[in-house]
């Protein structure tokens, strides 16, 4: 079983941002994201740019999905449209509680295309989104 683990706008700066999202790199996450997968395999994409996101999503062969889509998750049409596009488990995961930030994070208009969303609880909220396709897929 393959998750496919998308990384959008600003992640790939992990550890040199805001305290709020945590001292780790983005190589760190991804490191131990997949050692807690075993024996699943991820395949992560990282890129800052909303057309990168939509391909990868549209040429998605992996059976779930997780996505942070970062700053596009709160603004972008075509990634949710993508989105909705997918017929695999889709899990949205915000490093941060964005209900406890600005106004404009409250809303994610990609999560509304997803399965459920996860939000606040750091690295573990991946890992939680892991167990649940796990679960799912079982």
């Amino acid at each position: 079983m393959k998750i496919l683990v998308i990384f959008g706008a600003n992640l790939n700066k992990l550890g040199q941002r805001e305290a709020i999202y945590g001292d780790f790199t983005i190589d760190d996450l991804k490191r131990e994201l997949v050692e807690y997968a075993k024996p699943l395999s991820l395949e992560f994409v990282v890129s800052n740019f909303e057309g990168e996101l939509i391909e990868a999503i549209q040429n998605c062969d992996a059976d779930a999905l997780i996505i942070n889509a970062g700053g596009y998750s709160h603004t972008s049409v075509a990634i949710a449209d993508a989105l909705a596009m997918l017929g695999v488990p889709k899990i949205e995961v915000h490093l941060t509680n964005i209900m406890a930030r600005e106004e404009y994070r409250r809303f994610s208009v990609t999560g509304s295309k997803c399965d459920g969303m996860i939000s606040g609880l750091g690295k573990d909220g991946y890992k939680a989104a892991i167990d649940i396709i796990k679960r799912r897929l079982q």
